[in-house]
């Protein structure tokens, strides 16, 4: 089921809020984990055992290892769960990408299993290891309730794209969290903000990327190119913030408080910087249960490196089974050790800024069109054309096929969007009554706008449902 769907919002939706919001408090949580489970199981529920079957390891896992007092069995116990988790991951998500590639390399010819990865799995998964790492370290207690587990693992808000909620941040509201006004009427705005993102900013401009990177490369020219690579930037960055602010609302409603995905990460000058506002809670995931186990930067220059290289070749490899995902995170990786090395980022000055914060625009715009590209050959041939290296084109469309009035004003927006201005000026507006009313207008309109948008639409996943 999806957010952007009028099942999901004019009955899914206001269902589970009513039987929620009007049940005992000690009844809540049920509510909501069946809710979660039927949540799932409308789109999978062929691989609803899989995820019920990660709970259960899991809570078996955990319960053990906190009732053992012997540090060589809890490590045991340990690395038994997380093998169990990973393989789950392994089979579903690498299998037959290993199985192709092994092919490739010994000129064998092993047959692939059809093997349909089912929703959500990278992301319910790490949430999983979150679990039974901060159980080992003695972070938090072993879950005793199986229920109260289960909710934390499929809570619908972020089952199927997060964002990757740890379970640290949120086993004290599992056990007791209040639903107030102010969170319910804050959760309402923030999924109508999320919504609106999705069904008129990146759908709007999926379409303009979605017609150029179907074409081979020599069917256009570099400007084209380069609209087409602007365009997915900004189509993956409204998608996914879209999805995360519409998580963040419904866990308000619900009375979950879930930490902040996105922070303006286009306004970023280095690709350091980037990171720590693009899918935070991925690369704070990363940081806390990778990189710092590694030795952080807490080790020799070269060893800080090899930690960096690691979780960055780990983010590429989450993100999908194909070597355009490995190369996109090693591309990342690289400049991060870069900047680390040179330190150049730090420098200030108002043209040095200009240039680190284009510098950094350039680097992830050629990423994304390795992370969209269909294999790396295509994107290494897009990449070519982008920089005029392709001299022969046969070009068959004018660029009005490409973009007409409507997706000008959607790239407007996007742009204007992507800064804090905008949102300093809702702020602002928000402290006065008038303005606090015509944004209430404003966000109302959004909302209708967007649901018409929904009614004239057929499927529209968000990109991150297959990662």
């Amino acid at each position: 089921m999806l957010f952007s769907s009028m099942t999901f919002i004019f009955m899914f939706l206001p269902i589970v809020g009513a039987a929620y919001l009007s049940a005992r408090k000690d009844l809540q949580n049920y509510i909501l984990l069946i809710a979660s489970i039927l949540f799932y199981a409308w789109g999978e529920p062929r691989y609803l055992a899989i995820m019920l079957l990660t709970i259960l390891v899991n809570y078996i896992g955990a319960n053990y290892i906190s009732r053992s007092h012997n540090s060589r069995h809890r490590k045991i116990l340990l690395f038994f769960t997380i093998l169990a988790d990973l393989s789950f991951l392994f089979y579903f998500k690498y299998f037959n990408f290993v199985i192709e590639n092994f092919n490739t390399i010994f000129s064998v010819n092993i047959k692939a299993i059809k093997v349909i990865m089912p929703i959500g799995i990278s992301f319910y998964t790490f949430q999983a290891l979150s679990y039974i790492i901060d159980v080992y370290r003695n972070e938090v207690k072993a879950q005793k309730d199986i229920y109260k587990l289960a909710l934390y693992i499929c809570l619908f808000p972020q089952l199927i794209a997060g964002p990757i909620v740890k379970y640290h941040d949120v086993d004290e509201q599992i056990e007791n969290r209040d639903v107030t006004f102010d969170k319910v009427s804050y959760g309402i705005k923030r999924f109508i903000i999320g919504l609106s993102k999705k069904m008129l900013i990146a759908n709007t401009l999926g379409a303009v990327a979605d017609k150029i990177f179907e074409q081979p490369v020599v069917q256009f020219d570099a400007f084209t190119a380069w609209i087409g690579a602007i365009a997915y930037s900004l189509q993956l960055f409204y998608d996914f913030s879209g999805y995360s602010d519409m998580a963040i609302g419904l866990g308000l409603i619900f009375g979950f408080k879930f930490l902040e995905n996105f922070n303006y990460p286009y306004i970023s000058r280095s690709i350091t910087e980037f990171w720590r506002r693009w899918h935070i809670s991925l690369s704070s995931w990363f940081k806390e249960y990778l990189y710092i186990p590694l030795g952080g930067n807490r080790v020799s220059k070269k060893r800080n490196y090899f930690n960096l290289f690691v979780v960055f070749l780990a983010t590429g490899i989450w993100h999908g089974a194909a070597w355009n995902f490995v190369f996109w995170g090693l591309w990342h990786g690289f400049f991060i050790i870069f900047e680390k090395i040179t330190g150049w980022y730090k420098k200030e000055g108002k043209f040095i800024k200009l240039i680190q914060h284009m510098y950094c625009i350039l680097i992830f715009v050629i990423g994304w069109v390795m992370f969209r590209a269909d294999n790396m050959q295509y994107a290494l041939q897009y990449i070519q054309n982008m920089f005029g290296f392709v001299s022969e084109h046969k070009i068959i469309f004018k660029m009005s096929y490409y973009i007409d009035n409507i997706e000008i004003i959607a790239f407007v927006a996007a742009f204007l969007c992507a800064t804090p201005i905008f949102d300093r000026i809702l702020q602002i507006s928000y402290q006065h009554k008038v303005c606090r009313a015509l944004v209430n207008i404003w966000l109302g309109v959004l909302f209708v706008v967007s649901t018409a948008f929904i009614a004239a639409s057929t499927y529209n996943p968000f990109i991150y449902f297959r990662f």
